[in-house]
């Protein structure tokens, strides 16, 4: 088991996409759009714990190379009266692509929606059967070389 051995290969513009969904109670979205989430904005603590999360993607993804990461964007909206979607985007200067990273972005902004939120999912048993985290997925990469 090793790293991939990135030595030889040049370093180019990347940049990697990603989108996820969760789905809430529609009394959670409400709650979201009317700004009444106890802990706060889920959305703006989602961003920037997305942020976060994919500066330390190789911390986390045990071969992931480190990368100098130029920019990163975390974007949340409400699609529908029961879903959440992020996207992710996340851009370098490097030797391999930024796809964990982007990836990594997405799941812990989302997990962040859902910490800030599940209070308010629990069914009478205390379960969670509203919730579901979906769809995380790389949707563009992009190597330019001369960029």
């Amino acid at each position: 088991m090793s790293m991939i051995d990135v030595t030889a290969k040049p370093e180019v513009y990347r940049e990697a996409k990603a989108k996820g969904a969760i789905k809430l109670k529609p009394e959670t979205i409400r709650l979201i759009r009317e700004g009444k989430v106890e802990k706060g904005d889920p959305f703006h603590v989602a961003k920037v714990a997305g942020i976060l999360a994919a500066k330390n993607t190789s911390s986390l993804i045990p071969l992931c190379h480190p990368l100098p990461l130029t920019n990163v964007e975390v974007n949340l909206h409400i699609v529908d009266d029961s879903t959440v979607e992020v996207e992710t985007t996340v851009k370098t200067r490097a030797q391999t692509g930024v796809e964990m990273e982007a990836l990594v972005a997405a799941t812990v902004a989302l997990l962040t929606v859902w910490d800030m939120t599940k209070q308010y999912e629990k069914d009478k048993r205390g379960q969670y059967p509203h919730t579901v985290i979906q769809d995380i997925r790389v949707v563009r990469k992009l190597k330019e070389e001369g960029r």
